[in-house]
């Protein structure tokens, strides 16, 4: 599970350095072009990644976060609850910012935004969230 972060965490950036000109897992990088406006009222523009980890979910990341705090307490099933309360934390943590992170970029990206929502989905678990 950290291998998959590092991974997911290496194609984004991957994607940035290269200006979307790269490959991921053997294919061209898609994604979809996007406008957005600085705080000074000047329009940039960016790309929302859609290939790779992020094409599977929006953030594929904390899946691999949420496994690994998982992974580190299941050595300890059987003995109650308590080993499982950081996953539980995190896991709450994490859903909860995947809604504040999305409420912030449909407010930069707009339309772009929902588009990149019906390319990708999921917002983190592939076929159920």
């Amino acid at each position: 599970s950290v291998l998959l972060n590092y991974m997911a965490d290496y194609q984004k950036e991957k994607f940035k350095v290269s200006g979307g000109e790269c490959s991921l897992w053997g294919r061209k990088a898609k994604f979809i072009p996007v406008e957005y406006k600085t705080h000074e009222g000047k329009t940039k523009k960016s790309k929302l990644l859609i290939s790779g980890f992020w094409g599977l979910s929006r953030h594929m990341n904390y899946v691999f976060e949420l496994m690994l705090a998982l992974s580190w307490s299941l050595p300890a099933l059987g003995y109650g609850y308590f080993p499982f309360f950081y996953f539980g934390f995190l896991l709450i943590l994490l859903v909860h910012r995947t809604f504040r992170d999305e409420e912030k970029c449909l407010a930069k990206y707009g339309e772009g935004w929902r588009e990149y929502c019906k390319q990708v989905p999921y917002r983190m678990v592939p076929f159920i969230f």
